[in-house]
């Protein structure tokens, strides 16, 4: 039996992760007729149907699965081998892929990768904005960032930022009609935008009542799962918000958004941490970008 090539279990573990021959051939710089035949070829050299084919889904049969779970963690070893060479460069390079939680991608994540590419002209990045939890190994992420409640568990994880400061804030529309809340048990009165994580889970509530900390439950007729949505329905007046001050910074500044409950202010966000895989050896390129982001907020 000739040996399946090393570019034949690429294309075969990339079609699945992506769902899609078209999808695949995309990332692998390829044709997708060119990855059909790869994968293809590489059914033919195991003897043994790996892919289930339709007009609409691909999947993996048992046999295909199991192939799968035991070559990802032997590509990701190969590709740590070569990401080792870089010792030897007067710079790292190569691509950095990140998956990060929409609020991180939006308050200064950019310009700090901006900054950071210009510091490292050989290495490229792709970021990719994701609510939910994220399984960054099945997905072939280099790293993650979320908040500290929010990461994944066996999981080593870097803090890349302070606490962050949250509020909660109206359009000055809103209090217009139905007047600011004066303590959290009021927000019951009042329509609250909540916002859904991928995992189904509303985000929480939480006030300083004293020296303790509670969370409030709160209704309203609009659910989101995207920051910058809540941010726009606030704005409009459709009822009070929770979020992290400085996703609200501009609004306020213009006057369009005013905060309530000053005096019982939420408890601070824990943070941002980038988090990796405990297993996994950690690049040149993602120990730069790590020591980047931590020496940014020092």
């Amino acid at each position: 039996m000739v040996e399946p090539s090393l570019a034949e279990t690429n294309a075969f573990i990339v079609v699945l992760e992506q769902k899609s021959f078209s999808k695949a051939a995309r990332q692998l710089n390829l044709s997708p007729p060119r990855v059909s035949e790869m994968v293809r070829q590489l059914e033919e050299r195991l003897g043994v149907r790996l892919i289930e084919r339709t007009t609409r889904s691909v999947a993996p049969t048992v046999a295909g699965e199991r192939l799968l779970a035991r070559l990802r963690p032997v590509l990701d070893d190969y590709r740590a081998a070569l990401d080792l060479v870089n010792d030897f460069r007067e710079k790292p390079a190569g691509v950095l892929r990140l998956t990060v939680a929409p609020p991180v991608a939006y308050l200064g994540l950019i310009p700090a990768i901006s900054r950071f590419l210009i510091a490292y002209p050989e290495i490229s990045v792709e970021i990719a904005a994701d609510s939910g939890l994220v399984d960054i190994v099945a997905g072939r992420f280099d790293a993650g960032i979320r908040h500290a409640d929010r990461l994944e568990r066996d999981m080593i994880a870097v803090r890349i930022s302070d606490e962050v400061p949250a509020v909660t804030v109206a359009a000055p529309s809103y209090i217009a009609r139905h007047g600011k809340p004066r303590t959290p048990h009021e927000l019951a009165k009042h329509d609250c935008i909540r916002i859904r994580f991928g995992s189904g889970a509303l985000i929480s509530w939480r006030y300083r009542l004293g020296r303790r900390v509670v969370e409030v439950p709160v209704e309203g007729r609009i659910v989101v799962n995207d920051d910058r949505m809540a941010i726009q329905a606030v704005v409009e007046g459709a009822g009070l918000l929770q979020m992290p001050r400085s996703a609200v910074e501009r609004e306020l500044a213009a006057k369009r958004l005013v905060t309530v409950l000053d005096d019982c202010q939420p408890p601070p966000l824990a943070g941002f941490f980038l988090y990796y895989p405990s297993r996994r050896q950690v690049r040149p390129a993602l120990k730069v970008l790590i020591d980047f982001l931590r020496k940014r907020d020092r």
